[in-house]
């Protein structure tokens, strides 16, 4: 007999129970499935957020490798490409900044001009046949050689008149100032226009033509026909660069938009040509004043205040040219101070032959002279771009201009001082002549001060970890300490009286034994400005690994507010030799880096404005 089928009412009902269990599990599993997606959300929007910054980045490579191949074409172009005779163009490491938006003009495009609109080197790259290297144009040019030779000539005449007055008075510093701020003309406007033409070639030979005409005054003082001719000088290389920019602001009146680098250059134009105008007008005045005047002194100060420029950016400039031009100008005048101790002596070896003493004096010499270029600072590659004192804050910038200022004077002085120290020890003197002593060691003296208070204007980096930390502050006090201590004994042994017989004497007694002093004390402080890279070698022993470490900054100016334009094109100077030493063969050694410098643009150098 079949069953019957179970009624419906013998059936369970589920129980609450297993009905909270089942909405329990679908609710774990709806948040299990809504964190799923915003973990996927999550990711996609970083993805998206990588992805934009990847495309920043691309985009901002591919404007730096338009500005180094714009720059390599520029360097290729023939010097009489576009005329002989053709309107200013801006460097491409002086016009080549960056913008969101896209490249900058960096041709003049005012009304009447012949100049294209486009900067030069903007379709290059599908003309460049392929490993084309990136080979860029000297940032020294055989001109700004030239023109550097011209200007340690005149320095060496003002040294010249140092040596035969046995000291340095207010005409000597005026008339060295005025030929110094003739010279920081040139190279500014050189690091920032091409300077290949026919009429930018006629103006630096005028300026040439400028400089050794003053140069023949530089023995008169503020009373004579000679100071005359020294303001004469200073007005007439003024109104060449009143002419000079008036030309480039009729080239660039067009302007363009506010950030375009047209506009820059444009305003840049009135405001040299407005600053010229008026030192020529102060020039021009102090030239009608009676030679007994009171006033011709005050001439020169007013003209020399107008030659400096307050840190502005109203253009930048090709940071790494600027760099290399204050140094080959230091190293050439380094070069004629020691020639001109060989020209003293020449007279003597003409008829005697030279004894072992003369040789070991001349090597004295020739060593002190190395040393301090040991000393000197090369500001293009030992200091990273962000810390360097143009790159931080303008207020540094401008002392650094006028540290290099005393270096260079006083470096003079202790070339004339040299030279009277020769001739007193080659016709055997009785007793060391004051002048020389004087001469030498506080020129000395005031060398190396200068060579400490640049130094001081750049930023260092110590590292965060405490004993590391001590190392570096014990290296800098050190240093700092040794250099207190050869200005001060040098700088007494300046104002050391001959009666005196002292120590200080005794270090004195004689030509040889006070160089051979000098010496010693430059091989000292050569030794210890290498402390900190060799602590720096002891901890991590490569730059690179240094860097990630050394990252506080520790320094006089770092006390003050760093400005954030000069910041940001300091990091496109590192940024870009980075990029350059990964691209390039590591056997190009320095001169890659030198290029990598040159590309980028630089609103610091503006002491040169």
């Amino acid at each position: 007999m079949p069953l019957a089928p179970p009624s419906s009412e013998g059936l369970a009902e589920p129980t609450p129970r297993s009905e909270i269990a089942e909405n329990v599990a679908i609710d774990d599993e709806l948040v299990k499935l809504k964190a799923s997606l915003a973990r996927e959300k999550a990711a996609k929007r970083k993805m998206y957020t990588y992805l934009v910054k990847i495309a920043d980045e691309l985009k901002t490579l591919r404007n730096e490798s338009e500005q180094l191949i714009s720059a390599a074409e520029f360097a290729r172009k023939a010097w009489y490409e576009g005329g002989m005779w053709r309107g200013p163009n801006v460097l491409p490491s002086a016009g080549g900044m960056r913008s969101n938006t896209g490249r900058y003009k960096t041709s003049g495009s005012g009304e009447g001009t012949t100049n294209s609109n486009h900067s030069r080197g903007d379709n290059v790259a599908s003309n460049m046949p392929a490993g084309t290297s990136l080979v860029p144009r000297a940032p020294v040019s055989l001109s700004d050689l030239f023109l550097d030779l011209v200007t340690v000539t005149a320095f060496s005449r003002v040294g010249n008149a140092i040596q035969d007055r046995g000291t340095v008075d207010a005409p000597i510093l005026a008339y060295f100032a005025i030929f110094w701020q003739i010279w920081s003309k040139e190279a500014s406007y050189s690091t920032r226009f091409d300077t290949t033409d026919i009429s930018s070639h006629l103006e630096t030979l005028l300026a040439c033509f400028a400089l050794l005409g003053g140069s023949l005054s530089a023995y008169s003082d503020f009373n004579s026909a000679g100071c005359d001719r020294i303001m004469g000088v200073a007005m007439f290389v003024a109104l060449l660069h009143v002419a000079l920019h008036a030309r480039v602001w009729y080239w660039f009146q067009a302007g363009g938009e506010v950030d375009s680098v047209n506009y820059a250059v444009k305003r840049y134009a009135v405001f040299i040509t407005v600053m010229n105008t008026l030192e020529a007008i102060t020039w021009t005045v102090g030239m009608s004043l009676k030679l007994d005047s009171a006033m011709r002194p005050w001439v020169f100060l007013v003209g020399i205040i107008l030659n400096l420029r307050l840190p502005q950016g109203f253009m930048p400039n090709d940071f790494h040219a600027a760099c290399s031009k204050r140094g080959v100008l230091f190293i050439l005048l380094l070069g004629f101070n020691l020639q001109s101790i060989v020209v003293v002596a020449s007279p003597y070896f003409n008829y005697w032959d030279p004894t072992t003493d003369q040789y070991a004096f001349l090597f004295l010499a020739c060593f002190l002279m190395f040393m301090i270029k040991l000393l000197y600072v090369d500001d293009t590659y030992a200091i990273a771009p962000q810390d360097h004192a143009l790159l931080y804050n303008r207020a540094a910038g401008f002392f650094f201009h006028l540290g290099n200022f005393s270096l260079l004077l006083f470096t003079t002085v202790l070339g004339s001082g040299l030279n009277l120290l020769t001739h007193s020890f080659l016709a055997a003197a009785a007793a060391l002549p004051s002048d020389a002593k004087n001469l030498v060691c506080g020129g000395f003296s005031a060398v190396v001060f200068s060579i400490a208070f640049i130094k001081s204007m750049h930023i260092r980096r110590v590292p965060t970890e405490p004993k590391h930390e001590r190392m570096f502050f014990v290296a800098y006090f050190t240093q700092f300490v040794a250099i207190l201590a050869v200005v001060f004994i040098t700088a007494r042994m300046c104002f050391t009286n001959d009666m005196d017989d002292g120590f200080l004497a005794l270090l004195m007694r004689n030509e040889i034994e006070m160089l051979a002093v000098l010496v010693f004390f430059a091989v000292v402080l050569v030794a210890l400005s290498w402390l900190d890279e060799a602590v720096e070698l002891r901890l991590y022993g490569d730059g690179a690994v240094a860097s990630e470490y050394r990252v506080e900054p520790f320094g006089f100016w770092a006390c003050f507010k760093h400005e954030e334009p000069l910041q940001l094109e300091a990091m496109a100077l590192e940024r870009n030799r980075a990029s350059m030493l990964a691209q390039q063969s590591p056997l190009l050694g320095s001169s890659v880096m030198s290029f990598s410098n040159s590309m980028y643009s630089s609103f610091a150098n503006l002491s040169e404005v």
